[in-house]
């Protein structure tokens, strides 16, 4: 059991109050000096649940703490072997998925994906969002996967488990890449993402909505730009996630909004709204997942609420588990994206009748998959003149 264990075990008690809580917290030296991890979300960076050994900063007397550096992105190149990664996920409409990079320099605090970077020996709190992977070989390993003999087409999602358009996409162009091998192999793709920057990609994706293979889902948590700012911190603005739906259902690409996560006591009450202001932008699908707390995630969710909102700690966290089975978390298939119980319920019945009312489309357009050309050009059919 690491050090980040043995906090959660004794600050997030549900009998603790936030005070009570949050000292615990403070006291356990886990917690980074804000003037280190400004504009990142995460308050801590514990070993990684893999780790044979836990590292704590401490004032030895010497006040040496305040000459440790702050946290700086770094990004080191990854590569795989492959480049698709496949799954059978009952709870999900797609059977595989890219993730050009690993890490996410939004830095939500929510993300479910946090715990991956104990793979890599790191941290799910700020090394996820300041150590991060790339891919560079990527576009070249899908093209080599897909010429495959054999290969069957489906849609292919890419934004599940880091965003595509996080802020280093801007140099390395990973994403673009990708796009334009799809693109020539004809190939369905759903893209997810946060950022406004796929706009920069407006060109590919219109060419390949207009042939059925392209679509789009913005993630819109909040409009509350204080909420969305310490929640998603380098994440694009509510506004700017707006004007990129309007943008990309201007240009013919189909495109919806996802409310992920939802967050009860925090970012519920706004369902209609941001549905509403979707709509209004030009969306034409909806969906939804509830907040997920998976292993480190909780701990490091709940020393956010205690920093920014220790006022609906308790209420927020008593919502969560009610829906959980009385846990942080409950992974069980057909309940970790929805949840279960009363509010669970609630929350599922606000967004059915508000989606069926503004005419959003809850089960999405289905993708062709029948122009899909391998390649190697194997799949083109010669002319005869």
């Amino acid at each position: 059991m690491n050090e980040l264990s043995l906090v959660a075990r004794a600050a997030f008690q549900p009998a603790n109050t936030a005070d009570i809580a949050d000292a615990l917290v403070a006291a356990s030296g886990l917690r980074i000096d804000i003037d280190r991890r400004r504009g990142r979300a995460a308050g801590m960076n514990p070993a990684g649940r893999f780790e044979p050994q836990e590292r704590v900063t401490f004032d030895d007397g010497w006040e040496s703490l305040e000459d440790l550096a702050p946290f700086r992105t770094e990004v080191q190149v990854e590569r795989p072997r492959s480049v698709i990664t496949r799954n059978d996920s009952p709870d999900i409409p797609f059977d595989r998925s890219i993730n050009p990079y690993r890490g996410c320099e939004h830095g939500c605090i929510y993300c479910f994906a946090r715990p991956t970077h104990g793979f890599m020996g790191l941290s799910a709190g700020l090394d996820f969002e300041a150590k991060l992977f790339a891919k560079p070989d990527a576009p070249k390993l899908l093209e080599r996967e897909l010429a495959k003999p054999g290969y069957k087409p489906r849609t292919i999602a890419i934004g599940t488990n880091t965003d595509p358009y996080q802020p280093i996409e801007r140099e390395w162009r990973i994403m673009r890449q990708i796009l334009e091998v799809l693109d020539r192999a004809n190939h369905p793709v759903t893209v997810v993402t946060k950022s406004a920057l796929i706009l920069r990609d407006l060109d590919i994706l219109s060419a390949m909505a207009a042939r059925g293979i392209a679509k789009v889902a913005i993630s819109v948590t909040t409009l509350d730009r204080k909420l969305a700012r310490t929640m998603e911190p380098r994440a694009s603005t509510p506004t700017k996630r707006l004007e990129a739906i309007r943008a990309l259902s201007e240009a013919g690409v189909p495109t919806g909004v996802m409310m992920a996560p939802v967050i009860p006591a925090l970012n519920d009450h706004e369902i209609e709204r941001v549905l509403d202001s979707a709509k209004a932008a030009g969306a034409s699908e909806a969906g939804y997942v509830l907040l997920r707390l998976p292993l480190e995630v909780s701990p490091l969710f709940r020393d956010w609420l205690l920093q920014h909102y220790p006022d609906r700690y308790r209420h927020v966290m008593s919502l969560v588990r009610s829906m959980r089975g009385g846990k942080d978390y409950d992974a069980e298939f057909g309940k970790r994206m929805k949840g279960a119980g009363p509010y669970a319920w609630q929350i599922s019945r606000r967004f059915e009748m508000t989606t069926k009312r503004l005419g959003l489309v809850r089960r999405g357009m289905h993708l062709r998959d029948d122009l899909f050309v391998p390649p190697d050009g194997s799949g083109v059919q010669l002319s005869l003149l």
